[in-house]
């Protein structure tokens, strides 16, 4: 056996493309790395790191440290018996065609012993393959399994990606490693030939693989994404030496921004003061989501979300990160200002034609606008909101006030859908018409409500901030379940197109950030049977969707009680199939007050102490007849009947519980799982110590009068949680 050098190397592939949209970036980054590594450590080969990077115009891959052959691969195979191998130290016809085989000598077989005898055994070792030419099978597949959006053909080839690809750089240190693409037009040719920047020149000959990253960047060119990213970002934030001021560089926009360029420079600008009469969102919207730009806001200013102007929240510049030479700057600048001024002059006159029609008017125009196939206008939609607000808001128990300010909410909540602005600017739907009422002398706890009854948009969104957003968004979502439900249509696995999903959690979420009890049940079977009346041709079965809809909101309460690192364990306590979906639904902020108060007790370690008692008596429950809901013990034990003192303990427990377990409420679930913890020595005395009885005595009537004993317990610990569940 021969000792190879190992010389380790590193691999580069460029593939260089014409500009990729910046939303693919993270994701060809962790397609790569997980097909490399998958591919390298299926084959054996050793490395000691994969990089995966990307700029607009390329996508690079080095493999550092790579050994120059995969390992060799050991294996044994299994021979005859000792005794039949050898004798007196002679290898037998068995061993000699056993070796032959596998192309060995008889010398070369090893003796071990196994379980079942000696045995004797052939070791293989298969060489390691060059990586050069397993490289360059996989290099094509790890390129055509990129997959993203929109991805497309060019030429006459039969080849998909997501740009054209004009080159690919393909070294291993300092030689080119050739391989074929099939399908491309015209054909590329893989070489050790890059390009710059598009104003640097044409071509630029790498010339290791380990000097790529440094010839790109003395040309301009900062491939590593991470790094591009912390530099636009102290570009940025270091440019503005006035504390009182603050570029709005968000996460979303630095990121986008890290990949519309490769070489980044900071470009500012300003435009014309008389724009701050504008809303700060137009202003901001305009900027950041269709030019890509930073405005710069006012610090220690409070923002007022229903302001119509910015003159005290912004100042009249902007920054921008450009990808051109710095020689250009002025010519950029002024282009930049120039497309910005029109942009803000469009903005001006639609705020102005819209202002010439009340909001009210607005709403008829509804009317003419489709909400979704076999449900309606958008004005109709409106009009099962409003019925929808006022149900809730009654359920709620709001004062009559705010329930007419709700139902007003609910009524402008979509007017601005047709308005000018939005059409333009559909991102400022609900900020722009809550503007508008403002200007017409609307109150603003209603204006308020139509700006945030979208939120949440998110489970990490904020929540509207005032009752009646609240109040609109719950009926919103509620709306939009029971129509696409009752037309029909259900999420499916990762395809959930109206975001019914979304829609469920806002409602859940609310609901247990205000503490609000509202029962679901009641809402779906009052609402559906209204909404069989307003679609009496869709043809939907109300019991049917009744049940699907309950197990939609059980399905999302599990899911959002999981992101909110709640136990696993508890959550099937509280949600698991033996609690009934009904009772889920008919307080879900109960729910989560107590998978949070089950958590409080698990982190403070008296969880396990009341755990271990209850898990116990409900194995033994289950042999009594007594129903679930019995939570007096004086209906069901007989006192004459106790032999022992710790029965009577345990039946003082149950009394002293008795009125926190009966018509249980959420004041007196802390109260209750006190109770229960503080008195789990008793309760445990009952099993066992020197006082402890037998429960499952031969005396029928003692056996049936303890086994009550326990039901009763079990079943007033089920106010909390299904104990059995608990891991």
């Amino acid at each position: 056996m021969y000792i190879r050098k190992l010389f380790l190397s590193t691999y580069l592939l460029e593939i260089g493309t014409e500009e990729l949209p910046a939303d693919l970036a993270e994701s060809v980054i962790s397609q790569l790395e997980i097909n490399v590594n998958n591919d390298l450590n299926s084959s054996q080969i050793k490395f000691r790191e994969i990089r995966v990077t990307t700029t607009p115009r390329r996508i690079a891959l080095t493999i550092e440290g790579i050994a120059p052959f995969s390992e060799d691969n050991i294996s044994e195979r299994k021979g005859p018996p000792l005794s039949q191998a050898f004798h007196d130290g002679e290898p037998t016809k068995a061993a000699i065609g056993f070796a032959r085989r596998y192309n060995l000598t008889p010398e070369k077989l090893e003796v071990r012993e196994t379980p079942k005898g000696s045995f004797v055994f052939a070791q293989l070792i298969e060489k390691g393959k060059p990586v050069g030419s397993l490289l360059v099978d996989y290099l094509p597949g790890w390129i055509s399994k990129i997959q993203g959006r929109r991805f497309m053909k060019w030429g006459k080839g039969d080849f998909r990606f997501s740009r054209p690809i004009r080159w690919i750089v393909s070294l291993i240190d300092s030689e080119v490693l050739p391989f074929k693409i099939l399908g491309c037009d015209p054909e590329i040719q893989i070489s050790n030939i890059s390009r710059p920047h598009r104003l640097h020149g044409s071509t630029l000959e790498i010339k290791n693989a380990n000097t790529y990253f440094d010839q790109l960047q003395d040309l301009g060119v900062i491939v590593d994404r991470n790094s591009r990213l912390s530099n636009i970002s102290e570009l940025v934030l270091n440019h503005e030496t006035n504390k009182k001021v603050k570029p709005d560089l968000t996460q979303p926009l630095l990121s986008e921004l890290t990949d519309l360029v490769e070489s980044p420079l900071l470009v500012t600008g300003s435009f014309d003061e008389s724009f701050l009469d504008l809303p700060p969102e137009v202003l901001s919207t305009v900027m950041k989501v269709h030019q890509r730009y930073i405005p710069v806001y006012k610090l220690n200013v409070e923002f007022d979300p229903l302001s119509l102007d910015s003159r005290n929240i912004l100042l009249p510049s902007f920054l921008c990160i450009s990808n051109g030479l710095s020689s250009a700057k002025e010519n950029i600048m002024l282009g930049n200002e120039k497309v910005l001024k029109a942009r803000f002059s469009d903005a001006s006159f639609f705020i102005k034609s819209d202002l010439l029609i009340n909001s009210s008017s607005r709403i008829n125009k509804l009317k003419d606008v489709t909400f979704a196939e076999g449900l309606g206008s958008l004005y109709e939609r409106v009009n099962r909101i409003e019925w929808l607000t006022k149900l809730v808001t009654s359920k709620l128990k709001f004062h009559q006030e705010d329930i007419e300010k709700s139902v007003k909410v609910a009524h402008f909540s979509k007017h601005d859908l047709v308005s000018n602005m939005v059409g333009e600017f559909p991102e400022l739907q609900g900020i722009i018409g809550s503007k508008y009422l403002l200007h017409e002398g609307e109150s603003r706890d209603v204006c308020l409500g139509v700006l945030e009854h979208y939120k949440p948009k998110g489970t990490s969104d904020s929540l509207p901030s005032n009752n009646l957003g609240n109040a609109v968004s719950l009926a919103e979502r509620f709306e939009l379940l029971f129509s696409i439900y009752a037309k029909g249509e259900r999420p499916s696995g990762s395809s959930d197109p109206y975001a019914l999903r979304r829609a469920a959690n806002g409602i859940l979420l609310i609901l247990w950030n205000k503490d609000w009890q509202l029962n679901i049940n009641e809402i779906l079977n009052d609402s559906l049977c209204y909404w069989q009346q307003l679609f009496p041709s869709l043809p939907f079965d109300i019991s049917r969707l009744v049940s699907e809809l309950k197990e939609f909101f059980r399905q999302r309460i599990i899911s959002l009680l999981e992101e909110k690192n709640i136990d696993f364990d508890i959550i099937q306590a509280i949600t698991g199939d033996t609690i009934s979906i009904s009772k889920l639904l008919d307080d879900p902020t109960d729910v989560y007050f107590r998978t949070s108060l089950l958590m409080e007790m698990r982190k403070n370690n008296t969880l396990n102490l009341l755990q271990a008692v209850v898990t116990r008596a409900s194995k033994l429950a289950a042999k009594s007849s007594i129903p679930n809901d019995a939570t007096d013990p004086l209906d069901f034990v007989d006192t004459s009947l106790f032999e022992k003192a710790c029965e009577i303990e345990m039946f003082n427990v149950l009394e002293k519980l008795k009125p926190l377990a009966i018509n249980c409420e959420r004041v007196k679930y802390k109260l209750l799982a006190d109770g229960l913890v503080s008195s789990a020595k008793t309760l445990a005395n009952f099993f066992d110590g020197e006082g402890s009885v037998m429960v499952m005595t031969d005396d029928i009537n003692l056996r049936n009068n303890r086994l009550n004993l326990l039901t009763i317990l079990r079943n007033q610990s089920l106010k909390l949680a299904d104990f059995s569940k608990l891991s």
